[in-house]
Parts: structure tokens; C-alpha cells; sequence
């Protein structure tokens, strides 16, 4: 063979070898172009150019920045994402008398059980789906996706919060199948499957047509509408967020063996966790980029006004400065270290998360669970949007068969490289349908179509799609 020959060769196998490591974020980076063109040439990024950081809580938190979905060429593809039902999302509703009913019945739910009692169900549920581990695993160490381990303990716990009763496990399977649907087509690992979805808001139907739960649902809504509402707010959204919060927290003390000793060991500091899980939301918040539309001007001060009409794209990451800094939950500890740009549960002039006065206490007590039956190891990548689900080894603290260092680093290494070579055709996958899902969506323009027709006199139901 000529040199040239044996040169192509070479290059060849310097860039297979390298692929793990460059082509997953070219294709995230193209992946963020095309949301980008998706937004539009109206999408005001902040923190960006018009909206420096030290405006970006001022901006939105302004009155002004009240629209959610009406307006903006990003809202069909959210509405396609979490159909059906997106027209009666909590999230997705524009301000006014509907969105306030529902916001209310949101807020009657959560409060209906005391911190004592979220304790106690959080503890309960999380214990349950632990014990269903299989016992017959290899040295008693558990190979599982965080993300998937706690899915199921949000679907009980969301649906106890409800209806007040137990979770049926048919019922569990329901919830976690629409959730992990949701999720996965939001991630853009795979695509929409209407039927999961459907089987969940046929369920919710038939129940609440037998069986109401103890707090009222919103009046302004029709009984379909009522499902869409607990399908999207409570087995949607919460078990989500929660399930995605989780994962990070426990895959942070997974991938930060000292901090996770500490926690074990350091029992004069029951603070500590709560920083840990504060400095898991800055490094890996839940919210990726939240978008508001301006109803009104937005003045400022020495700067040309926002007009109406616009969309604010709030960049979550970007303004916390998520990953920049070593993992430190001690910078908490004083109001000198702590960071000022730090919003995980939004801010609280616009549409705060209703969770946001337990969604610390809940995964504490979660994490408090886990801990204290199992050790965490992963040597995967930790990345905010966290498509593998958190790979992760679960080692009992007590009767496992204890492995040698050898055998542990060589089980850590094989998961490290298996995650880094996943990540390969994860990417792909995820551009391409992703660039499907787009098209897709504004295709059927299901939030365009919802608002043309209520302009003309009638509000219709959102079509699911296919």
C-alpha cells in the first residue's frame, strides 16, 4: 500500500477512536441551531445582547413578560411535546380567570398534606420501589438508570397526592409510560407515542367520572379537560421534574465519592444534604430555556424598551453559569460564596413552580433512602440534558459480596467507555428526530391552530397528532 494510502488509514482510525468524544457535541450544537431558527428572528435571548445578566430577573419578572403560548413559533412544538391536553397545561396557559382557576387547584392540591406527611410518603413510596430490585443481581450490585429507578416513586407518590389513596401498580405503569413518553420525546431519544398517552387520560377519565378526588378540580374546565389537566400538571410535568431532579442528585454523589463519603459519615451537618441538592440544581438545572411573550412594552433604564409582542428565551443554564465552577456544596455555606444567579424554581413574579416550597424536602428524604441501603458509582458523563438516564451502579452497604478494587475499577472503566460509545448513535438518533419532531409540529401547528380558531368565536380541543 503507498503512504498515502497508510496515511488515510491512519487519519481514519485517529478519527473513529476521537468519535465519542467530538461527534455527540457537534451534533448537540447543531441540534441548538436548529431550535434556534426554530424561535424565530422575534426570540430576545436572556442573558444575551438585550438582556444582559444583571437585567435577566428584572426582564422576567416584569408584568409585561405574562404570555406563554399564544404568539410564538416555539409554542407548537412544547404543545406537541406534551399533548394531549397541552391548551390546559398549568404552564401553558395564557394569564387570565382559566389559568388562575387552575393555578389555585394546583395549590390546593400540594398543600393538602403537611411536611410530616410528604416525609412519610416520599420515605413509603421510595422504600417500595427499592424492595422490587432484583435480589438474584451479581453480588447484590444493581446496574440501573437513575432517571428510570425513580420514575416509578414520583407516579405513587403524584397519585397518593391527588387522590389520597394508594397507587395501583397497573395505575403506576400508566403514569411512568406517559411520563417516560414525554420525556423521551422532549430529549428527542425517540418519538411521540400518542397510544401510552391515551391510555393514561382514558383512565383518568373513566376515574373521575366514578370517583372524584378530595379537591375540587378547576370548574372552568370540561371533565375531558379535567384529565388533561391531571395527566399534564401532576403525571406529566411532576413526575418528570422530579424524577430528572433526582437523577441528578444522585448521580452527582455517584460520580463525587467524597462528597457522597461525607454525607454518609458527617452526621453533625443534616444541612449538608440540602446544599448538596442546592449545588446539583446550579451545576444541572431542570429548565433548559423557559419562553415568556410580551403583552406590553418592557422599559429600561438606558436601554431601548422591549416592545410587545416579543419572546423572552430565558436561558436557565446559561444565566446560573451551570458547570463552570468545581462541585462545591460548601460554597453555600455564607452569603459571600453562595451564587446570586441561582433560580431553579423560576422566579416569583412569573409562574414560579408550584413545588418550589417542598421539591428540596422531597428529595431529601428520597436521597436519605437510597443512601442508607445503598452505596452510588458511576463513572459516566454528567451532562444537564441527561439523555442515558444516569447510568449507575447500586452496591448494598450490607450483605453484598465485597469486590475487589481491581474488579470495581474494571466494571467503572467498561461503563465509562459503554456510555461514551452510546452516546454515538444517541446523538444521531436524537438529531434526526429531533429535525422530524419540528417539521412535525409545525406541520400540524397545534398551538396556532388552537388560537386561530378562538379568535374566531370558538375555542376547540387540541388534536393529539399522530
Amino acid at each position: 500500500m503507498s503512504p498515502t494510502g497508510w496515511l488515510f488509514i491512519g487519519v481514519a482510525a485517529i478519527l473513529m477512536a476521537a468519535l465519542p468524544y467530538w461527534l455527540p457535541r457537534t451534533v448537540i450544537a447543531l441540534r441548538v441551531r436548529i431550535f434556534a431558527w426554530v424561535g424565530g428572528e422575534e426570540g430576545v435571548r436572556a442573558p444575551g445582547r438585550e438582556v444582559p445578566v444583571e437585567d435577566f430577573k428584572k426582564v422576567y419578572g416584569h408584568p409585561a413578560a405574562n404570555g406563554r403560548s399564544r404568539g410564538a413559533a416555539l409554542s407548537d412544538l412544547f404543545w406537541y411535546w406534551l399533548s394531549p391536553g397541552p391548551e390546559v397545561h398549568q404552564e401553558h396557559l395564557e394569564p387570565g380567570p382559566r389559568y388562575d382557576d387552575v393555578a389555585r387547584t394546583t395549590r390546593q392540591i400540594l398543600a393538602g398534606l403537611s411536611r410530616e406527611q410528604w416525609t412519610e410518603l416520599v420515605g413509603r413510596c421510595t422504600r417500595r420501589v427499592l424492595d422490587e430490585l432484583d435480589p438474584r443481581s451479581a453480588h447484590g450490585v444493581h446496574g440501573v438508570r437513575l432517571r428510570d429507578l425513580m420514575m416509578p416513586v414520583w407516579a405513587e407518590v403524584y397519585y397518593e397526592v391527588v387522590f389520597r389513596e394508594p397507587c395501583p401498580r397497573h395505575v403506576r405503569d400508566l403514569i411512568t409510560g406517559n411520563a417516560n413518553d414525554v420525556v423521551s420525546a422532549l430529549k428527542c431519544t425517540s418519538l411521540r407515542h400518542m397510544d401510552r398517552r391515551a391510555r393514561l387520560t382514558e383512565y383518568l377519565r373513566t376515574r373521575l367520572a366514578k370517583d372524584r378526588p378530595p379537591v375540587p378540580l378547576p370548574s372552568s374546565l370540561t371533565a375531558q379537560e379535567q384529565a388533561y389537566y391531571l395527566q399534564g400538571t401532576f403525571f406529566n410535568t411532576a413526575v418528570v421534574q422530579m424524577s430528572e431532579a433526582m437523577a441528578h442528585l444522585l448521580l452527582a454523589l455517584a460520580t463525587h465519592r467524597p462528597v457522597q463519603d461525607r454525607l454518609s459519615a458527617d452526621e453533625e451537618d443534616p444541612d449538608f444534604l440540602d446544599r448538596v441538592i442546592n449545588e446539583t440544581l446550579q451545576h444541572f438545572p431542570l429548565f433548559g430555556v423557559a419562553h415568556r411573550i410580551t403583552s406590553g412594552e418592557i422599559p429600561r433604564d438606558g436601554r431601548d424598551p422591549i416592545p410587545a409582542g416579543s419572546v423572552l428565551l430565558f436561558n436557565y443554564p446559561e444565566y446560573q453559569g451551570s458547570g463552570g465552577d468545581p462541585f462545591d456544596p460548601d460554597r453555600w455555606l455564607t452569603p459571600d460564596t453562595r451564587p446570586s444567579a441561582f433560580i431553579p424554581f423560576g422566579v416569583t413574579a412569573n409562574r414560579p413552580c408550584p413545588a418550589r416550597g417542598f421539591a428540596v424536602l422531597t428529595m431529601r428524604v428520597a436521597a436519605q433512602e437510597v443512601l442508607r441501603g445503598y452505596r452510588l458509582e458511576s463513572s459516566v458523563e454528567h451532562t444537564r440534558s441527561l439523555p442515558s438516564r444516569g447510568p449507575c451502579l447500586l452496591v448494598p452497604r450490607t450483605g453484598a459480596v465485597p469486590q475487589s478494587q481491581v474488579r470495581r475499577g474494571i466494571r467503572l472503566t467498561a461503563m465509562r467507555l459503554a456510555d461514551r460509545w452510546a452516546a454515538v448513535p444517541r446523538s444521531l438518533t436524537q438529531l434526526v428526530l429531533g429535525s422530524y419532531m419540528v417539521w412535525d409540529a409545525r406541520r400540524q401547528g397545534l398551538c396556532r391552530n388552537y388560537f386561530a380558531a378562538s379568535s374566531g368565536g370558538t375555542a376547540t380541543s387540541v388534536t393529539v397528532g399522530r
